[in-house]
């Protein structure tokens, strides 16, 4: 007899929610929200026009293909480190602002 799961649909409307959503330790969702917050930002230059997507790739050393696919939002397979390389290629730079979190509630 085959038994199929039941799926139950989740609305998160943060990281911090998703990434407890999917079970991510708190590193791991910290580390998918610098990573989303730059991919975005680094979608809306390179969308911008104001650079080729060949110029870009050639100044931060990677290919067109994966400059293209950053500013569609993919990054899968795509390290942080060349996500910093396209943004500085572009003549933008991060700025890095820490923070303390919440502190957690136990439930």
């Amino acid at each position: 007899m085959a038994t199929s799961k039941v799926r139950k649909l989740v609305t998160v409307r943060t990281a911090e929610s998703l990434g407890r959503a999917l079970g991510l330790s708190t590193a791991d969702t910290a580390e998918m929200e610098f990573r989303s917050d730059l991919t975005v930002s680094l979608a809306k230059i390179i969308q911008s026009g104001r650079l080729t997507q060949a110029d870009i790739a050639k100044r931060a050393g990677t290919s067109r293909t994966r400059v293209t696919a950053i500013a569609n939002g993919n990054t899968r397979g795509v390290s942080t480190d060349v996500l910093i390389r396209v943004l500085a290629a572009t003549g933008y730079r991060a700025e890095v602002r820490v923070k303390k979190t919440a502190a957690k509630r136990e439930v």
